[in-house]
């Protein structure tokens, strides 16, 4: 079933309410600094909203309500351990990192940070790192180019590839356009677009089946086991679904938020409103799916493209249940999920190119107006790659980000926790960190052994490798430790 006209006026208009804060971006921008961190200026409000909506890409509105679709309410774990690493993330991570990575030479990106905190004269630490984010970054960026497309495909009735490219395209042209600060307001709006669709599309799913009891009584009789918290699962599978949480210690789209907050100030009330939208969006996902399961339940007759993808489930109820104008404004949540992740994850890419590559090694003396230029020219380059990664119609969307998910968190997250709490860390810890977290997950995600999550081997393996390799090397110049006990006390004493 394809779009009627006032879908279509809708989402232009959404678009057009896009395109314009992306100029407004444009002329806020004035150096690579504006261009990839956004000066360090965003409130509290738009921190949290950002950093909500660049986490959650297609597969909030499409991966997850697909699995809990599948497989029943034992899909649940994930978002329980979503919400548990999240929230740690804000309460160990955020203040400190944004504190540091102002304190160690203002480092505007990840492996900058990395690079400055542990004082790398030789710059490899800075490029494993950048190699680490190409990598899993060019597989995420691919998952949000293939959430475009579904959504292009079934909307407007294309062909796979034409919506693919439509939906690069748009996604491209803001981040080209705006750069972070674009991105950022647009999140914002975006966020409240998610949250909007979250919240009425399971409440009316609820009410089409007749109530809670009702719904539940249908899944029984047709799936019986999908209201069995641990159907399906094993301890080793409810273990890798927790995990899931581990992932945000590394995810540099979400550490890079917290690096552009005005202070550490704005940390706290960010934390409680970022929090508060990622249950109910979570929690809206998991019904959609759930619920979505007893409305084809009772109406099979509607059921047979949602039963060929269950990553659609979404996407059908909105237009079966709703009215063009409203069917128009929900689809446009999924646009948004999949604008916000993926032009934060295009940004990141860009900004690692930009500032660890050309400036470091290619034009150490170049303007600000031509390394803007060149974090431009690298989200194209980048886009191209992700493009011709998604161009498999097979493509599954959930499948995609739990490998780059994985990649970040064992290469990244043990080393950002570490190097933030842990004195006698030492660059040689960080190097055998990221390389011992990357090369785990890609071996582990090939061989599949004891079908664990390859992030849970990435992480412990990933910090077992910081902590021998540090012990094993000489202490940490005396600079680095005087830095270090300096960020600690201002983190006391700002009581974050």
């Amino acid at each position: 079933m394809t779009a009627t006209l006032s879908t279509i006026m809708t989402f232009i208009l959404y678009l057009a309410i896009v395109l314009l804060l992306s100029f407004g971006g444009f002329k806020a921008t004035n150096n690579l600094s504006d261009y990839i961190l956004g000066g360090r200026r965003l409130n509290s409000f738009v921190t949290a909203l950002s950093a909500g909506a660049s986490d959650m890409s297609g597969w909030l509105l499409m991966g997850l309500p697909g699995a809990v679709f599948l497989t029943g309410i034992s899909g649940v774990w994930i978002a329980i351990g979503l919400i548990l690493g999240a929230w740690l993330n804000w309460h160990f991570v955020a203040a400190r990192l944004r504190l540091y990575t102002e304190k160690s030479g203002n480092a505007q990106t990840l492996p900058d940070f990395l690079a400055n905190r542990f004082e790398d004269k030789t710059h490899l630490l800075r490029i494993v790192a950048t190699i680490a984010i190409l990598i899993f970054f060019t597989l995420y960026c691919s998952a949000g180019m293939v959430a475009g497309a579904r959504l292009f495909e079934s909307m407007f009735g294309l062909s796979y590839t034409i919506a693919l490219w439509i939906g690069a395209l748009i996604t491209i042209s803001y981040v080209f356009i705006g750069g972070f600060l674009a991105i950022s307001w647009t999140d914002t709006l975006q966020a409240s677009l998610i949250i909007a669709a979250l919240i009425i599309t399971p409440l009316a799913v609820i009410h089409t089946n007749g109530g809670i009891t009702p719904s539940i009584h249908a899944i029984q009789l047709l799936h019986p086991t999908n209201t069995d918290f641990f159907s399906h699962l094993n301890a080793i599978g409810v273990i890798s679904l927790l995990a899931w949480g581990l992932g945000y210690f590394g995810q540099p789209h979400i550490l890079v938020r917290f690096m552009a907050a005005k202070s550490v100030h704005a940390i706290p009330a960010a934390r409680r409103i970022s929090m508060t939208w990622m249950i109910l969006c979570l929690s809206g996902a998991v019904a959609v799916g759930f619920f979505g399961s007893a409305y084809y339940a009772l109406h099979a007759g509607q059921a047979m493209i949602v039963n060929a993808n269950p990553e659609s489930v979404f996407m059908e109820i909105v237009k079966q249940l709703f009215n063009p104008w409203i069917t128009g404004f929900l689809l446009a949540a999924i646009l948004a999920v999949i604008m916000s992740s993926l032009s934060c994850q295009l940004l990141v890419c860009s900004s690692a190119l930009t500032e660890d590559i050309y400036k470091t090694f290619i034009r150490k003396h170049a303007s600000q107006k031509e390394l803007v230029l060149c974090g431009r020219l690298t989200v194209l380059f980048v886009a191209c790659i992700a493009i011709a990664l998604a161009s498999n119609p097979a493509n599954q969307i959930l499948k995609m980000v739990s490998y780059a998910w994985a990649g970040f968190g064992a290469a990244f997250g043990p080393v950002v926790i570490l190097s933030l709490i842990w004195s006698r860390m030492t660059r040689g810890g960080a190097l055998a960190g990221i390389i011992t977290g990357t090369i785990t997950v890609l071996l582990w995600k090939h061989y599949a052994w004891l079908q664990l999550y390859e992030i849970v081997p990435g992480f412990i393996f990933a910090s077992l490798a910081i902590v021998v390799v540090s012990k094993l090397n000489q202490m940490p110049a005396l600079s680095i430790r005087n830095l270090f006990d300096l960020v600690e006390h201002e983190i006391e004493t700002a009581s974050v």
